[in-house]
């Protein structure tokens, strides 16, 4: 029986377990990378535990979330980074090099690499033929440490392309349409392989759109072979030394297929306020359009710009419209000012943001109130945007830049032939804003806002719990630590971003769990969906929830509570989630060995005869975690 991709790289990085055991295993990981959003922890964390210089092959600090400098918060995040990466032993990214994802695409992936970073969109990597995980701070900081990145053995799902893309159909679509088929729930506990003839013809960029937002399925990862495509994306970046050829066994097995035929496709859309409402833009041409935004890790590359820029030559943005236009990375900037589209974008009326995350991540350009925006980036969560009525539609460049220049939106279609983008044989290659790992004797720098790492309780035998909130399916961890300009300084100050905790749900949330002094939350399917960001734990584990029952939960999230010493619970009849109401006490008793047994165990509610049966699904390794109060407690106790 021959081996998927998939399991070829996790076999080669195998440290701990089995593969097709349905049990957890530990890989090892031979890159990482951080953002500033999430990386400021990450290395405290690391510093933390007491090790010099990372053991990974190589580690990447990335400056892209928080580059709106409105106080003094941000830039003294920024010069911790700096510092902790010279000390540490970690390349550092300055602000206005790009986006992480774009960047370590063109610059340092390598196919049949392990690369772990803490952001959910990591799996970007995927398209370059590396194995690339989305996990929290910590684990990236245990990994950078030398240590095994565990994961639930995954079940690995063929997707199939067969035939041609049709003119104005792009990657984007091709991603929509999975979406469209399997949910947002659909890749929880899966890695996504692509295989088939269609491969072939998709480019280094368009196969990271798709891998990039194969999160939004809850996907572990997404991965693409190594092929001949790889192979002239790596030539064309001068680092053609780094190219392997790497693919499935012919005779490969698979837990599931899925077969897309790419001549059926069409012009796709996500309709607000989730990535899987999708129907083709045909059906909505009437939407007018109020704003349109560019970019992002999903839609940012070179080639998705200069399609861009060949729609809009010599035509005007629409004057009800507003576009905005932010290149992935400094690369791709450079190259529009030195072959005029970036004439092209401005001559249109477009407006340029730096080369960072932005609007993706509410920072900056909000819509206007109940405006709608088409936004090339991969998630319209309600009022991620950053204006709470704004209608968030999500789409591929081309339904973009259409729908600027008409004020509706716009099957591209209609624009007559589309433009054909060949990718450059050589791009244009200054990595002088990457500064290499220095001098371990750097002394790190502390800015007021950075404050000392919250260190979680070990876990008690018996709780006594108010249950804070109740809440329904899907919750993301914007719901639970929203991001924004206002919230975004605030990543090192944990005392201060858990006065926002649930504050779209419930203002009044922190105040009640202060005053409760620990409590529990409770909600349905697929809690904790979206962003990797340890805050959605690390936050109400400040604040001192101890527990959060949920019907499901989302591959980081979880790992996430866990890290930070929350147990997670999940029920044995999911019915039972109409028994608990907000306010109702819970009892949990002899914890400690529940923790440590597999088998369901009661918890009673006050003044109900009939307990509760919950699960918690913990290997012992995760169970010892959640005992010593988290995985730092328990890093520290082995070293």
């Amino acid at each position: 029986m021959g081996q998927s991709l998939t399991h070829k790289i996790l076999d080669a990085h195998l440290v701990s377990g089995h593969l097709g055991s349905g049990k957890e295993i530990g890989i090892r990981i031979d890159q990482t990378l951080t953002q500033d959003a999430t990386g400021t922890m990450a290395y405290l964390q690391f510093e933390a535990m007491g090790i010099p210089r990372v053991k990974t092959e190589l580690s990447v600090s990335y400056v892209d979330h928080n580059t709106l400098q409105t106080g003094f918060e941000n830039a003294d995040d920024h010069a911790f980074l700096q510092s902790a990466a010279a000390r540490f032993g970690i390349n550092f990214s300055r602000p206005g090099n790009g986006i992480c994802h774009q960047v370590h695409l063109e610059r340092f992936g390598k196919p049949g690499k392990t690369l772990l970073g803490s952001d959910s969109h990591t799996p970007t990597g995927g398209g370059i033929g590396m194995l690339a995980i989305g996990a929290g701070g910590l684990d990236v900081a245990v990994a950078m440490g030398g240590g095994a990145f565990y994961l639930p053995d995954p079940k690995v799902v063929q997707v199939r392309l067969e035939g041609t893309l049709p003119d104005w159909v792009s990657a984007k679509d091709i991603i929509l349409e999975l979406l469209r088929r399997l949910t947002v729930k659909g890749g929880v506990g899966k890695i996504i392989e692509y295989t088939g003839p269609g491969v072939a013809l998709l480019t280094v960029p368009e196969r990271a759109t798709i891998t990039n937002m194969g999160a939004e399925l809850g996907a572990t990862a997404s991965v693409f072979p190594s092929d001949a495509q790889t192979l002239a994306f790596l030539k064309a970046q001068g680092r053609a030394e780094d190219w392997v050829e790497l693919s499935a066994d012919a005779d490969a097995v698979y837990d599931e297929e899925v077969v897309i035929h790419l001549s059926e496709l069409t012009p796709l859309v996500a309709q607000p306020h989730s990535p899987d409402r999708v129907v083709a833009v045909s059906e909505l041409a009437d939407v007018p359009v109020n704003q349109v935004a560019i970019g992002s890790c999903t839609n940012s590359s070179y080639r998705d710009l200069m399609r861009v820029a060949a729609i809009l030559k010599g035509k005007r943005v629409h004057p009800d419209v507003s576009l905005v236009i932010a290149p992935g990375s400094r690369q791709v900037l450079t190259m529009l000012a030195s072959n005029g589209a970036l004439t092209d974008l401005l001559d249109a009326g477009a407006r340029l943001l730096e080369s960072a995350c932005g609007p993706c991540i509410g920072m900056g350009q909000s819509p206007s109130s109940g405006a709608v925006s088409v936004r090339t980036f991969n998630r319209n969560f309600e009022g991620r945007s950053g204006t709470a009525d704004a209608k968030v539609y999500l789409a591929g460049p081309e339904i973009a830049a259409a729908s600027a220049l008409t004020g509706h939106l716009t099957d591209p279609r209609t624009l007559g032939p589309a433009p054909v983008i060949e990718l450059p044989e050589t791009f244009r290659i200054d990595d002088s804003m990457i500064l290499p790992a220095q001098d371990p004797e750097t002394p790190i720098r502390r800015g007021p806002n950075i404050k000392p790492l919250p260190i979680a309780p070990a876990l008690a035998d018996t709780l006594e719990l108010p249950v804070l909130l109740k809440l329904s399916n899907n919750i993301t961890t914007d719901d639970i630590m929203p991001a924004g300009s206002k919230i975004l300084p605030l990543r090192s100050n944990i005392p201060a971003i858990s006065e926002y905790v649930f504050h779209k749900i419930d203002p009044e949330f922190p105040a009640k769990a202060r005053a409760a002094g620990q409590g529990m939350v409770v909600a349905g399917h697929n809690y904790g969906q979206g962003s990797s960001r340890e805050h959605a734990a690390l936050a109400p584990m400040y604040l001192g929830v101890r527990v959060v029952l949920a019907q499901s939960f989302a591959r980081i999230h979880r790992a996430n509570l866990i890290n930070f010493g929350i147990l997670p619970l999940t029920f044995v009849k999911e019915e039972d989630l109409e028994r608990l109401r907000e306010g109702a006490k819970i009892k949990l008793s002899g914890l400690r060995a529940a923790v440590l047994n597999p088998g369901p165990f009661a918890l009673s509610i006050d003044g109900q005869a009939e307990p509760i049966m919950v699960q918690h699904n913990l290997t012992k390794r995760q169970a010892e975690i959640l005992l010593a109060g988290g995985l730092l407690n328990a890093t520290k106790n082995s070293l």
